[in-house]
């Protein structure tokens, strides 16, 4: 995958934060196949740097670093451009620490109350619905995490691709838990529940985002 590369003189959208988001998605799953690939391999590192198109890593020792260069290098890779506008502006609501969030609570409720089906139902953990389930709710709770943490305030396009990615997760787990459902895996009232908790996280989602659209909008006229 080509890099993407927007100006850099202005405010990303949602829609460039998400192609900036997927290439570095390819990029992290790119890295992990090559390093369970190349586990053994005696020339590991280089191989990897070389396919990463990491030059810089290619003539340095081995040594204990690797790790440390190669989370700095993907971070690098991953660090957003600075905003334009600043944090003195933003209506108050939407400063508030992540963990504080109204919706990441419901989020993480969700993914407590999934642990504790599994505790109760310990065969659930062997089938793919309910691995799916659990997997992306969780996923749902980190994007959340990372649209609504502090120091994403400045760039409104990328809060709102996080949230859509945080919606596609809850759109997946529902269709884990119907699923869930249909195998006779888990209750009626049990998917009742689940259902209820969902729709919460997904509810508040899309209102989030309506919120964060509507402030583009007043700041920049247009998405």
């Amino acid at each position: 995958m080509s890099g993407y590369e927007p100006e850099s003189d202005r405010v990303w959208d949602e829609y460039e934060w998400e192609r900036f988001l997927q290439q570095q998605d390819h990029k992290t799953e790119k890295y992990m196949e090559l390093l369970e690939k190349y586990l053994d391999h005696p020339q590991r590192d280089q191989i990897i740097a070389r396919e990463m198109g990491w030059t810089q890593l290619l003539n340095e020792e081995e040594g204990d670093s690797w790790n440390d260069e190669v989370d700095a290098m993907l971070a690098e890779e991953s660090r957003s451009v600075d905003g334009e506008s600043g944090a003195a502006d933003e209506p108050a609501a939407f400063v508030d620490g992540f963990e504080d969030h109204t919706l990441y609570r419901a989020a993480f409720a969700l993914t407590v109350w999934i642990d504790q089906l599994f505790d109760d139902q310990a065969a659930l953990q062997n089938e793919p619905a309910a691995v799916k389930l659990a997997t992306h709710s969780a996923l749902a709770s980190a994007k959340l995490a990372a649209a609504l943490s502090d120091d994403d305030v400045d760039e409104i396009g990328m809060t709102i691709a996080y949230l859509k990615r945080a919606l596609k997760a809850i759109t997946t787990s529902m269709e884990a838990g119907a699923q869930l459902l249909s195998e006779k895996l888990i209750t009626p009232p049990q998917h009742s529940v689940l259902q209820q908790r969902l729709f919460e996280v997904r509810d508040g989602i899309i209102t989030l985002m309506g919120q964060y659209r509507g402030e583009w909008l007043r700041r920049f006229g247009s998405l």
